[in-house]
């Protein structure tokens, strides 16, 4: 008789992932969350998982033998008190990965504040390529695969490792359950002010994430990070191999070959002056590849047939997805919520464009602050400086922010508009963009369906596109 699982909070992108490969692995998976939503709940749907809208009691009658609770989860909510007083055994998301597939895997995790998603897809890509079938775990959905985890048919496991807490009963950060033999470090900022007071205690977690690494692994660091490096002075004892999109000292090094990125020379050990052509723009993307190039390296994948793979990449859902063109006007998607993230996306779009002022349109930035960290009013005064790139930016006032985006609507070295009403805001987006303009819409949740209405506005003013 199959196991029977119960996951609380399966909708959220690394929970959804978890439930399907319980499912690859012949669990049978049911799962609760607040709200049951597209994308995850259509892919969770296809793979015959049983969902339930919100957090009841009543879900865990008859018991399952085991529940996944989500680090969404905390005291006082009905399932969780419910659960705590049935005896019901439960264990962390984390956890369970562990236990039931990575423990015997060759685990490659790609950390840090920015690109983790992006970097992981580029990863597992670069691995299926090669023909080495990894199993995966990512915290989107890579267009290459149309799905956010899978099992995999071979020893290497790729995994998002977020640094955020794993559960209500377990504050160490997630990664620390994953046991990587390749690390990547992408880069470290303050983020997760709801959970972390300072930057020190972040550090302190990746710092027991490095405590993992065996000495016959492989860490994968940005250079010149001064954050990643004092995580490194505190103790490595695991070879590490640097990398930057920059001349210089690393041991990994892209050369840009076009002002937007989406060409540059890619040089590094057994790689000289391989050259990559790919639709991804920016400093930061060629960042992404280059430490995807390095930790495939480590599990055999010979350079030159990485690069090869980077131009067959197709992106990752919401990281500046193109949602259509009309009228010559052209939407994207970007899950950007931190002001280093909109201004590298924004940085990116810039360079492809041509200088403010001098490029046949416009480039238009629609953010919604939404974060747990943006919600605590941290980062606020980097927020309106980071869209200095735009022509003109529209800031969305979310319901629940517990301070005004006024200021940083007037100190903002562009033009900038403070909104209130998502229909309307669509609306006037629609009406005010011109031929040659490109929006990008930057939220890490729905906006209230801004997406939607947004082309429905313009396929209105456009109708034959």
């Amino acid at each position: 008789m199959k196991q029977h699982i119960h996951i609380l909070g399966i909708c959220g992108t690394f929970m959804g992932g978890i439930a399907l490969l319980a499912r690859e692995l012949g669990f049978e998976v049911s799962g609760s969350d607040a709200n049951v939503y597209p994308p995850m709940s259509t892919q969770l749907a296809e793979a015959g998982i049983e969902l339930k809208s919100g957090y009841l009691p009543e879900h865990l009658q008859p018991a399952p033998d085991v529940v996944v609770v989500g680090n969404a989860l905390s005291r006082g909510n009905p399932a969780v008190e419910y659960l705590l007083n049935s005896n019901i055994p439960y264990i962390s998301g984390p956890q369970w990965l562990a236990e039931n597939l990575l423990h015997q895997r060759w685990v490659l995790a790609v950390s840090g504040t920015h690109g983790k998603t992006t970097t992981s897809s580029i990863l597992a890509w670069i691995l299926e390529y090669a023909g080495m079938a990894p199993g995966f775990l990512i915290g989107g959905v890579p267009a290459n695969f149309g799905l956010s985890a899978r099992s995999g048919d071979s020893d290497f496991f790729v995994v998002e490792a977020d640094e955020y807490d794993t559960a209500f009963f377990d504050k160490r950060s997630k990664f620390v359950h994953y046991r990587p033999r390749t690390l990547c470090i992408n880069n470290l900022e303050y983020d997760h002010a709801d959970i972390f007071p300072d930057l020190a205690t972040i550090q302190r977690q990746f710092h027991h994430l490095l405590r993992c690494v065996p000495g016959q692994g492989l860490v994968v660091h940005r250079h010149g990070d001064a954050n990643v490096d004092e995580v490194l002075a505190q103790g490595c004892w695991t070879p590490a191999q640097s990398f930057a999109a920059e001349a210089g000292d690393a041991d990994w090094t892209a050369i840009a070959d076009s002002a937007d990125g989406s060409a540059f020379t890619l040089s590094g050990p057994g790689a000289e002056g391989c050259s990559v052509n790919w639709p991804y723009l920016g400093q930061h993307n060629m960042e992404n590849a280059l430490a995807a190039v390095a930790a495939a390296r480590h599990v055999g994948v010979p350079p030159d047939v990485a690069v090869v793979a980077l131009a067959e990449f197709r992106g990752v859902k919401r990281r500046l997805e193109c949602l259509g063109e009309r009228g010559g006007i052209t939407v994207y998607d970007d899950f950007a919520h931190h002001p280093t993230a909109i201004a590298t996306t924004l940085e990116g779009l810039r360079a492809q464009m041509g200088p403010v002022g001098e490029s046949a349109g416009r480039l238009v930035a629609v953010i919604e602050p939404r974060s747990n960290t943006m919600r605590l009013g941290e980062h606020r005064e980097r927020l309106a400086v980071s869209t200095a790139q735009a022509d003109r930016v529209y800031w969305y006032q979310p319901p629940g922010l517990d301070w005004s985006l006024d200021q940083v609507c007037s100190d903002s070295p562009v033009p900038a508009e403070l909104a209130g009403d998502v229909e309307a805001l669509a609306t006037q987006l629609a009406q005010e963009s011109q031929a040659g303009d490109r929006i990008v819409i930057m939220s890490n949740g729905g906006f209230g369906g801004i997406h939607s209405l947004v082309m429905n506005a313009l396929d209105e003013q456009y109708p034959n596109g």
